[in-house]
Formats: structure tokens, C-alpha cells, sequence
């Protein structure tokens, strides 16, 4: 086997309409509209060339677990979502690349992750 690529990451949350209200309006993510139905309660969001599932469940503990999200301009991410009142983490240098850390409305840790340049 040889994988090619993330096609998907998939997070539990409490609250289905807050959680894609977060992730399309706060994070710029694009909601699909070909999730079936017969799936249960959930949400399928573009993020670039992959996609977050959201499935309406209660998230399990806080061990580390995260995802990231690619932007260009961290600073600037940092800045925006700062101003939107939204609690983010310090950029902090991660070898050549930065990061930063927030939590989605379900406490779910979302990394804000920017390429070395």
C-alpha cells in the first residue's frame, strides 16, 4: 500500500449548526451538500483538496488529538481570529514552519499550521 494524500479527517461535535457556522464562517471552509442523509447528523467541509467530517456525537477527552489547518499567512490568521474574539496561541517556530493552536466550539484543539518559507 502506498497512501497519497489526507482525504479526510473526522471530529466529533456537540452542537452541528455551531460547529459548521465555526468552521465555514470563523475558518473559511466550504460546506459540501453531498453527505447522504442516511448517515446520520453530520456535515462534510472542504478545506482546500481535503475535507473535515463533522459527526454530531459528544468528542472524546482531550489527549493531544488535533488537526491542522494550512494557512498562509499565520500572523495574520492569529490576528483575524484574535479580533473575531476567539482565544489562539502565539505563533511558536515548529522546525522551518509555524503554529498555533484554538479550540472549535466543542473543544475539539484545531492547529493553525504555516509552511516553512
Amino acid at each position: 500500500m502506498k497512501a497519497v494524500a489526507v482525504h479526510h479527517v473526522s471530529i466529533c461535535v456537540t452542537d452541528l449548526a455551531e460547529a459548521v457556522d465555526f468552521y465555514t464562517r470563523v475558518l473559511g471552509l466550504t460546506l459540501r451538500h453531498d453527505r447522504p442523509a442516511s448517515l446520520g447528523p453530520g456535515a462534510w467541509l472542504d478545506a482546500g483538496a481535503q475535507q473535515l467530517h463533522l459527526v454530531h456525537a459528544d468528542p472524546p477527552p482531550a489527549r493531544g488529538q488535533h488537526f491542522a489547518v494550512l494557512v498562509e499567512d499565520l500572523d495574520e490568521a492569529v490576528a483575524e481570529l484574535r479580533a473575531a474574539g476567539l482565544t489562539v496561541s502565539a505563533p511558536v517556530a515548529i522546525g522551518r514552519a509555524r503554529q498555533s493552536f484554538l479550540s472549535d466550539p466543542a473543544g475539539n484543539a484545531v492547529e493553525l499550521h504555516e509552511a516553512a518559507r
